[in-house]
């Protein structure tokens, strides 16, 4: 099964192919902990959670003006940043799914919350852009002001084609994406 691997230069390879089915692998709490401890890494993430407000561009992809649960998460390959990621979660998923709002949200993270209140992902969009580095992003992260950096924003639907999550990744330097087309 296709894999996320760290190169011996700290390059990170991000296999989409595979990535939110082995989420909840050998304990994991989300794909990023099993990737990348699959990949030899050490995973730990700083995780702040609020409720609040969306920024537009979140809130248009949500399709919702509604207060959403805020997952701020600072994501690490044993002591170097390696990814800021922010997610942001309707109030009605976080109802069903109270587990989404704790810093801890068990085996297979919000992904399986949401699924097992009834909410599971059926489809996943993810852009990947360029975007300058904020003044706080790129002191984060050690690179300039204004540097491009390469961002996910991942939207998250269900079945019935409501939007569950959109989570917005700002990797680090030394990423590569790959992503899988079936042509069957």
């Amino acid at each position: 099964m296709p894999s996320n691997t760290i190169g011996t230069d700290g390059t990170i390879t991000r296999d989409a192919r595979s990535r939110y089915r082995q989420r909840a692998e050998d304990g994991a709490h989300g794909a990023f902990e099993a990737e990348t401890k699959r990949a030899g890494g050490s995973p730990r993430a700083e995780i702040d959670v609020a409720r609040g407000s969306a920024p537009d561009e979140i809130r248009g992809l949500l399709g919702s003006t509604e207060e959403v649960v805020i997952r701020r998460r600072r994501m690490f390959d044993g002591d170097r940043l390696v990814q800021l990621c922010d997610t942001y979660i309707p109030a009605f998923v976080a109802e069903a799914a109270p587990d989404v709002a704790q810093l801890d949200t068990g085996v297979g993270g919000i992904i399986s919350r949401m699924a097992d209140a009834g909410l599971a992902q059926a489809e996943i969009v993810e852009d990947v852009t360029q975007e300058p580095a904020s003044d706080e992003q790129a002191d984060a992260l050690g690179v300039e002001p204004g540097s491009l950096l390469l961002t996910i924003t991942h939207v998250g639907r269900t079945e019935d084609g409501r939007t569950v999550e959109v989570s917005k990744h700002t990797l680090g330097p030394g990423w590569t994406l790959r992503y899988g087309v079936p042509l069957n």
